[in-house]
């Protein structure tokens, strides 16, 4: 019975013992600053030998990782372009797309700003450097200082496909490492003006501005009235294995979905 009893608490002991997996998360800012670490700490709460590594530097980077196989998961706000696809098929990957949420690019301005509503002529006029003075969107004379994500932003991407018509950036546009650091420089400048993802629209110092009377809300992104809505991806190597594939199930999941929205962003159901 002594030998069982030795036995016994020789196997826990190995147990607890046990390695812990880490899981190597890379990519968007907008997903990664907030959304994945508190999936994350949700997670761990039930999974006490799981770590995490999370990396928000941007979709292009996750993507990247994909590929060459530096992280199992990538988070994305916005699809893979053609050259990820075939370079990823050139090293042997596939990429499985999971949709994480859906989001609204909201923009937003100082909210000393007299301006309540744009166009969505005047938004892409403003962010391509047609129109370069508040005064010529009803606003107070001013010369516009234009907050932009850094060209590795899946953000910075869609927002050029979606707002617009695929242009490039005024010149003298300033690029900004995340979507906190566009919300804190609008905060500090009164003629600025930039674009966040709906989690980060509550930071002290700004207000949203209406897009042709649209502004981003759960029902406009779902209802396609706001017309700077977009989904939110993981991407994988194929279908996920493992810890990875706790975790993207986990996501996805009703008690996943209800942190999503918590935090601001639209659930997928």
């Amino acid at each position: 019975m002594k030998k069982l009893f030795l036995t016994f608490l020789a196997i826990t002991a190995g147990a607890s013992l046990a390695p812990a997996e880490t899981l190597v998360i890379k990519g968007s800012d907008t997903l990664g600053a907030k959304l994945v670490p508190q999936l994350s700490e949700e997670f761990k709460a039930q999974h006490q030998d799981t770590t995490f590594n999370i990396a928000a530097e941007g979709s292009t980077t996750g993507i990247a990782a994909i590929i060459d196989g530096t992280a199992q998961i990538g988070m994305a706000s916005r699809p893979t372009k053609p050259e990820e696809v075939t370079a990823a098929k050139g090293k042997g990957v596939n990429f499985k797309e999971t949709i994480v949420a859906y989001d609204g690019i909201a923009v937003i301005v100082n909210s000393g700003n007299s301006v309540k509503n744009l166009t969505k002529k005047q938004v892409e006029q403003i962010f391509t450097g047609d129109i370069t003075d508040w005064s010529a969107v009803g606003g107070s004379a001013g010369k516009i200082s234009v907050y932009t994500r850094n060209t590795s932003s899946g953000t910075y991407s869609e927002f050029k496909e979606l707002a617009m018509k695929k242009r490039d950036y005024a010149p003298d546009s300033q690029k900004m490492a995340g979507n906190e650091q566009i919300a804190s420089e609008v905060a500090k400048n009164p003629n600025g003006i930039g674009y966040v993802g709906l989690a980060y629209t509550k930071a002290s110092g700004i207000k949203v501005v209406a897009i042709d009377g649209a502004t981003p809300s759960k029902e406009s992104v779902l209802g396609k009235a706001y017309p700077y809505a977009r989904p939110t991806f993981y991407y994988t190597n194929g279908e996920p294995q493992g810890v990875a594939k706790q975790f993207v199930d986990f996501t996805v999941s009703d008690a996943g979905q209800k942190i999503v929205e918590q935090v601001g962003f639209v659930p997928i159901k």
